[in-house]
């Protein structure tokens, strides 16, 4: 069956099972391979993407359900938030081994988007989904806390210049 889906702002066309996974779709159709696959129960949240803007695991997403909703990946996160998020990733090294971080990274930019000052228990609350088989979970959450910050000093210099 054909499907047309908007992803990362294009258009695809794909031939596929209407129960075929996102997921699946994303990494084999599409070409998309930074959301990965950890567990195919929606229970690690590496394979985490936002659709319509909110983040959901694309493992137990079937296809048929996200006809004319907008899906973007790790590769297409675009947004201020995402780009907060990639940027205090890289200055705290919060990956070690990485398997986990488009997840991790999807899910925060999520958080922020939601809650632009999340306290721990935001964090932790909104994070809870996905596992870090290397437990950097306080590298994360400072991760997390700096994007924050920086998005809020970005916003106060530019008002400032306004």
């Amino acid at each position: 069956m054909a499907f047309n889906l908007t992803v990362n702002g294009q258009s695809h066309k794909v031939e596929a099972s209407p129960d075929t996974p996102l997921l699946w779709v994303l990494r084999d159709h599409i070409q998309l391979t930074g959301t990965k696959f950890g567990c195919g129960i929606a229970q690690c949240g590496a394979c985490t993407v936002h659709l319509d803007g909110k983040p959901v695991r694309s493992c137990v997403m079937p296809l048929q359900a996200i006809a004319g909703m907008e899906v973007v990946t790790i590769e297409g996160l675009q947004s201020s938030e995402g780009k907060a998020v990639q940027t205090a990733w890289e200055e705290l090294a919060v990956a070690q081994c990485g398997y986990c971080q488009s997840g991790q990274i999807m899910a925060a930019a999520a958080l922020l988007a939601d809650n632009g000052e999340p306290g721990d228990d935001d964090i932790d609350a909104a994070m809870s989904g996905n596992i870090c088989r290397c437990c950097t979970y306080q590298r994360v959450r400072n991760g997390i806390k700096a994007a924050s910050k920086n998005m809020h000093s970005t916003l106060a210099k530019s008002d400032a210049i306004s």
